[in-house]
């Protein structure tokens, strides 16, 4: 596969998402062209990666003045402590904003470093190697960072745009599945956002996909990058059009939220649940037609390893869920604010429903 390269322009900066095999080994190659010089870097590294990845990282960076930390991800750590530990190292080493921070990692890693990154001296360079199929996709493109609290889930954080995004394909390969289709979910979401065509090719093609077969792997990470750029570059601070992009992540976090973000059910298997939520949701209040809600869930089945929403939840966790979709971001009065699904490639990103009919429909989903 050629090295692909997307463009990003935004208000705050611009930047490029490099998508190949074996970029990690060119790394200095790729700085160079992308004109980003520094004398210090940070790696905020996922436990997770191989260490033949890792050390492949550190070889390929030997020119420069190298500090790492390791964070074994989850979204428990996903907190102001872990945050101090990441500015101790940058104060202490005193580094300044021309210096660099990368993720290696998964979206955790990559949320927890952009956030450190925008708030260390106002702003320090920032570069993204994603590491797992749901942060290439999705978290390392758009500049969203964050850290959650006992209120929810990314409710404290920035919009910081990265300087690079390195999307690395052979990462991949060490991906257990339950990670391959955490990342599908969103590449899923994005087929539902862009068209029907873009849906039917995930249909036919999901098990190459999920086996990350070229070069369908390729191509559909590829369609979601561009079309969270399309997005991002029309509304870079979800103002309005971008909360497109929120398509079952209502549902998804309070999921996670109530759990206490339990391993039990990653956030990929979340927006899955999300997104068959949203699209019962949308059918029920005669926005979807039937036999493309049926599409959907038929789809959802097809994908395999995730269970339903009452393996998780009783009925006495639906005031909990309701809490947390209540303080959701995205709300602005009294309702809550749900992402809706018209049809393919129709998304109505303004549904304001009341709480009780929305713990109507929670209550009888754990039927």
């Amino acid at each position: 596969m050629k090295i692909r390269k997307i463009k990003i322009k935004t208000r705050s900066k611009n930047y490029q998402i490099i998508v190949g095999r074996n970029l990690v080994s060119i790394i200095n190659k790729i700085l160079k062209d992308n004109n980003l010089l520094f004398e210090k870097c940070l790696i905020v590294v996922d436990k997770n990666i191989p260490r033949k990845s890792k050390e492949l990282l550190y070889r390929r960076l030997n020119s420069k003045k190298l500090f790492k930390t390791e964070i074994a991800p989850s979204e428990k750590i996903k907190n102001y402590k872990t945050i101090d530990k990441i500015h101790e190292i940058l104060f202490k080493n005193r580094f300044n904003r021309e210096d660099c921070v990368i993720s290696f990692g998964g979206g955790i890693v990559g949320d927890i470093a952009g956030f450190a990154s925008s708030t260390f001296k106002r702003g320090i360079k920032f570069i993204n190697i994603p590491s797992t199929l749901l942060s290439q996709v999705d978290s390392s493109i758009g500049g969203k960072t964050g850290v959650n609290n006992k209120y929810g889930k990314n409710l404290i954080g920035s919009f910081y745009q990265p300087d690079l995004v390195i999307s690395d394909i052979n990462i991949l390969g060490s991906l257990p599945k339950r990670e391959i289709i955490c990342g599908y979910a969103e590449i899923l979401k994005s087929s539902i956002i862009e068209n029907y065509d873009s849906f039917l090719y995930l249909d036919k093609n999901l098990k190459k996909i999920l086996n990350l077969k070229s070069p369908f792997i390729e191509k559909s990470i590829l369609k979601s990058c561009n079309l969270k750029k399309i997005v991002v570059e029309k509304d870079e601070k979800e103002k309005n059009f971008r909360k497109v992009l929120n398509l079952g992540h209502t549902f998804a976090h309070a999921y996670e939220s109530t759990l206490g973000f339990s391993k039990k059910l990653n956030h990929g298997e979340a927006v899955i649940l999300g997104i068959k939520s949203a699209a019962e949701f949308s059918y029920q209040n005669k926005f979807l037609p039937k036999y493309k809600l049926e599409m959907i869930l038929k789809h959802i089945n097809k994908i395999g390893l995730i269970p339903k929403i009452r393996k998780f939840f009783k009925k006495k966790d639906v005031k909990k869920i309701l809490n947390y979709m209540k303080n959701d971001k995205k709300n602005n009065s009294s309702n809550i604010n749900l992402i809706l699904i018209n049809d393919f490639g129709k998304i109505n990103i303004d549904f304001q429903i009341r709480s009780s009919t929305l713990e109507k429909y929670i209550s009888n989903s754990l039927n």
